[in-house]
């Protein structure tokens, strides 16, 4: 084994999925993309990570509630270009022509161009670290979305779509919850 950088370690650990973030703050829409996802539990709790530099961040903190929509692999250029422009100054719907949907339990919309997408409401918020700790109310799925890879940022601007699935469940039975 060679030592290298430091900063090299994300390559190697970078959590779940990269998601869309949607909020709705009383006048409009806005999403953001969020490249650090983790879920937490079996109680359908995640984290995701972002703060006051995000123009996103104020309205997901003062309504508590936002969607988290998962963009397959075929969405990545319009994930990362979300990414690049402030809600302060543009309507990322329009612009990106993404289709906004109503939620049932959040006001802020689900995407209808994603695979899934996950309502929820703020659990907690530890600043130190920028965690928002989500817990998902309902999950709506997308049957015509026929992309379902997943796609991961390696934390240097290059990212990794979801290839071949190996199938454990039998061996793990014992320990998936009722429902899974």
């Amino acid at each position: 084994m060679e030592e290298t950088a430091i900063e090299r370690a994300l390559l190697y650990i970078e959590p779940g999925p990269v998601v869309l973030v949607t909020t709705f703050d009383g006048v409009k829409n806005n999403v953001m993309t969020i490249s650090w996802t983790m879920a937490i539990d079996f109680a359908q709790r995640m984290v995701i990570t972002t703060g006051e530099w995000n123009h996103s961040f104020k309205a997901l903190m003062e309504t508590g509630e936002c969607v988290v929509c998962i963009p397959s692999a075929s969405m990545i250029e319009t994930v990362v270009r979300i990414g690049m422009v402030s809600g302060a100054d543009a309507d990322k719907f329009a612009m990106f022509n993404l289709t906004p949907l109503p939620a049932k339990n959040v006001k802020a919309p689900l995407i209808g161009e994603c695979i899934a997408c996950l309502e929820c409401k703020v659990a907690d918020y530890i600043e130190e670290y920028g965690f928002i700790v989500l817990q998902v109310v309902r999950v709506a799925e997308n049957p015509d979305c026929t992309d379902k890879r997943l796609v991961h940022a390696r934390g240097d601007g290059t990212f990794v779509a979801d290839g071949e699935t190996y199938n454990c469940r039998e061996l793990m039975l014992a320990k998936l919850p009722p429902g899974l």
